[in-house]
């Protein structure tokens, strides 16, 4: 099944407003639905998920950077179609965002779309979308300025070549990321299909891929395909807004991670530690005790060694070899079967000039990189958020 088979585009980027706004009522109806499902299933759920407020479209940042990480994940990648270039271009890109602001606003905010009679049973219905506490995260691709002719943000850019990248054209690129989390994957799912209905033939699907994390009690790190606790390096609130968030926007890298589970299992639990560089059962750093003790990468025993091998993943991700600069990651898992699993990489920074240098590091000095290869690339600008009033991509569509 290809892209376009996965996500049927209908006619929509120039159909009359009343057809436009059936299909986003019977669009929204679908979502609701899969919502309401998903808040009264009884399939299990971590119990992390439980608790958190729904999380809110308006504001003048994005949803789903910094905010807690739910615990499903699916990110597509469009590309503009071919007849979308310049002025024609910005204009018709514009109503696809005011189409996805009016639903996203309507789902997480409430929000009565004009006109109000037409959505309002629809509204009534979205209310325990809430509970599954969906997320939706536009970030526009390094070709999309230039297609259109505006203004580039300035770090947005491609990412460099990497030695051991292995790169399929089907899991990488994009004019246009859309990352979708929630509580279930059901809803993520409905809500893909409901926005790429909305953008009609402006924007036409390149690539998908779904993330998971498993189930993990309340206040803990989840662990990752190698049974290791991944995320707790994460910046605090204050780091975000020092390395992640610029003018309230960010720059989002993603990375399809195929794993070798297998190969790395077959080690020694001790030489999985020193490989990674922390103990699987605690997440502490080696040589201490608990997961949040610093991982001090130039600490030595007393005959001299290095407490965290010169190998170890966490001594080549440590922000003390970038000055302190930190990007902030919401892993996720993926797993289509023994042949390919691995990890979706989600970060967020200032500058992917960060994630270029963690890369190369990695690739030189990470005993990791024996057991991974990374399959899939995609690099976006994460636009600042809708303020009452407003649509997504205002500012850079002005």
């Amino acid at each position: 099944m290809t892209a376009h088979d996965a996500f049927p585009t209908p006619d929509g980027a120039s159909a009359p407003a009343r057809r436009d706004v059936l299909t986003r009522a019977a669009i929204l109806g679908a979502v609701a639905a899969t919502a309401s499902a998903c808040a009264d299933g009884t399939r299990s759920r971590p119990s992390a998920a439980a608790g958190p407020p729904a999380f809110r479209f308006r504001g003048p940042r994005q949803s789903g950077v910094t905010t807690p990480q739910q615990t499903a994940a699916l990110v597509v990648a469009y590309d503009l179609a071919p007849a979308v270039r310049g002025a024609g271009g910005v204009r018709a890109l514009r109503k696809v965002f005011e189409r996805w602001t009016r639903a996203l606003a309507e789902v997480l905010d409430g929000e009565l779309a004009p006109p109000a009679a037409a959505q309002a049973t629809e509204i009534k219905r979205l209310g325990s979308a809430g509970r599954s506490r969906l997320t939706a995260t536009v970030a526009v691709g390094p070709r999309l300025p230039k297609v259109l002719c505006v203004a580039a943000p300035p770090a947005l850019r491609e990412l460099p070549p990497f030695p051991d990248d292995r790169l399929d054209p089907a899991y990488g690129g994009g004019d246009l990321l859309l990352q979708l989390c929630a509580d279930d994957p059901r809803l993520t799912t409905a809500a893909a299909s409901a926005l790429t209905r909305l953008a009609g033939d402006t924007l036409r699907p390149r690539w998908r891929q779904t993330g998971f994390l498993p189930p993990t009690p309340a206040g803990q790190t989840p662990r990752n395909l190698l049974g290791f606790k991944d995320g707790t390096e994460n910046p605090t609130p204050e780091e975000c807004e020092r390395w992640v968030w610029s003018d309230d926007a960010t720059i989002l890298v993603v990375r399809r991670v195929h794993i070798d589970v297998a190969g790395f299992k077959r080690l020694g639990t001790n030489q999985q530690e020193r490989v990674i560089g922390r103990h699987r059962e605690s997440g502490a750093p080696l040589g201490r005790r608990h997961e949040h003790d610093d991982v001090d990468i130039f600490a030595k025993t007393p005959q001299g060694r290095y407490i965290i091998p010169l190998g170890a993943h966490v001594r080549a991700a440590s922000p003390r070899l970038d000055s302190g600069a930190r990007m902030l990651r919401r892993g996720y898992s993926y797993d289509t079967g023994p042949d390919d699993r691995g990890l979706l990489f989600l970060a967020f920074m200032r500058d992917p000039a960060l994630f270029a240098r963690v890369q190369h590091r990695m690739a030189a000095t990470d005993d990791l990189s024996r057991f991974i290869e990374h399959r899939g690339s995609a690099v976006g600008y994460v636009l600042p958020g809708a303020l009452p009033g407003e649509n997504l991509g205002a500012r850079l569509l002005a």
